[in-house]
């Protein structure tokens, strides 16, 4: 059925095309990007430090360092694309990534890798790019399923890339893997550059013709009702998602009876999580959609929370993927209802700002999840970092519940 719709919409100009074709471009790059999940601690390791730095520091400081420059880059990305044009912010996000992750697979030390990843952080954000591209795209009234189908795309691909990274690593080596992204992110590029016509026409500055006031867009969106906690559901989403993965190695090579696929049952985890967001996304999408995109976000909050209190107490590494399965299900709720939620409280016109500032408020998690995490793994143990999850997404619950306005639906 999508193989379909992608012939018939580079058929038949128009959003669904832009759809379809930023579809199959978001998960050429997802996966791409993701092939590195498994590894990066252990590739950290792997080079070492040449100024005497500790592999944990380093390896903390490779997540952080991406997610720190994203937060400052992403919003004046975001706003030079309502400026601009969003197709071209995402061919910037795909072909400068793709000469970044090639270079990281040549480093010689952890700290190579570290100023590589921060230079990623100003330079990517597909993500962001493609969600403005596809919301500026789509009707209104469509929002929840073009999320979705954008949901679809990403998670898919972050359930393939690691399987494939992980395994690549075991069998091949790290430099195999950042090989390979780079040529799927210039593919990405590719079928962007050749696939999508869009349809620009620049906005009216709000900083009164100045091209540079960004912070008079940014001040216009978050003052809208609704918006700012929404940012405060994906900042969140993503702390929650994220404080497991700088821990999630660790915890399943206490599970295993051997070390010997430490890397492969780590990126089934991530795969497996991501496969089941994927399954998901696109009916829960649709059915934000009919039914109003609030309740979906708050009982999947709802959901995620009461899935991670048992994931403290699995015995084997088969109970915890499992676990993470059925949260996967759940979590396909969440990105899609807050990337329609954002457009259904925001105007057409700022695409850009808006999920520039939503990127940047999701890196600012991502950096901060990591710490947070390895915190409470240092502080309680490896598995207070799962309770510790279930009382953020209880708190996205509560909050989204009370909180949040509801969208006007388009008929």
């Amino acid at each position: 059925m999508t193989i379909r719709r992608l012939v018939s919409a580079w058929r038949e100009p128009g959003w669904e095309r832009t759809l379809w074709i930023m579809f199959l471009a978001q998960m050429v790059s997802a996966i791409g990007f993701s092939n590195i999940f498994p590894f990066l601690p252990l590739y950290v390791e792997s080079l070492g430090s040449s100024q005497g730095f500790s592999v944990e520091f380093l390896a903390g400081m490779v997540f952080s360092a991406q997610a720190l420059t994203m937060m400052v880059a992403s919003p004046i990305w975001g706003a030079l694309a309502d400026r601009y044009g969003r197709k071209l912010m995402v061919q910037r996000a795909t072909f400068g990534g793709a000469v970044l992750l090639l270079l990281m697979g040549f480093v010689t030390t952890a700290e190579q890798l570290v100023l590589l990843r921060a230079l990623q952080g100003l330079v990517t954000g597909t993500v962001a790019a493609a969600n403005a591209l596809v919301a500026a795209a789509a009707p209104r009234s469509r929002t929840g399923y073009a999320m979705g189908v954008i949901q679809v795309a990403l998670w898919g691909g972050v359930a393939i890339g690691p399987l494939i990274g992980g395994f690549m690593a075991d069998q091949w080596g790290y430099q195999s893997a950042f090989v390979l992204t780079a040529i799927l992110l210039a593919l990405s590029g590719l079928l962007v550059h050749y696939g999508v016509q869009e349809q620009f026409t620049p906005v009216l500055m709000s900083g009164g013709g100045r091209p540079l006031a960004f912070w008079v867009d940014w001040r216009h969106v978050l003052a809208m009702p609704g918006v700012p906690m929404t940012y405060a559901m994906r900042f969140l989403s993503h702390l929650g998602r994220m404080m497991i993965f700088p821990i999630a190695p660790l915890f399943i090579q206490l599970l295993l009876p051997t070390t010997d696929r430490v890397n492969s049952y780590a990126g089934l985890m991530i795969g497996l999580a991501s496969a089941a967001s994927t399954a998901s996304a696109l009916y829960l999408g649709r059915l934000g959609d009919r039914v109003g995109h609030k309740p979906v976000l708050v009982l999947s909050a709802l959901v995620l929370s009461l899935l991670y209190v048992p994931q403290t107490f699995v015995t084997t590494a088969e109970q915890l993927l499992f676990l993470q399965l059925l949260a996967g299900f759940a979590a396909g709720g969440v990105i899609p209802s807050v990337s329609a939620l954002l457009a259904g409280y925001t105007e057409p016109g700022e695409e850009g700002t808006v999920y520039g500032l939503d990127n940047s408020i999701g890196a600012a998690a991502r950096a901060l999840a990591p710490l947070v995490g390895a915190s409470f793994a240092l502080w309680f143990g490896l598995r207070s970092t799962f309770l510790a999850t279930a009382a953020i997404f209880l708190l996205m619950f509560a909050l989204a519940w009370w909180r949040l306005p509801d969208v006007k639906r388009e008929k």
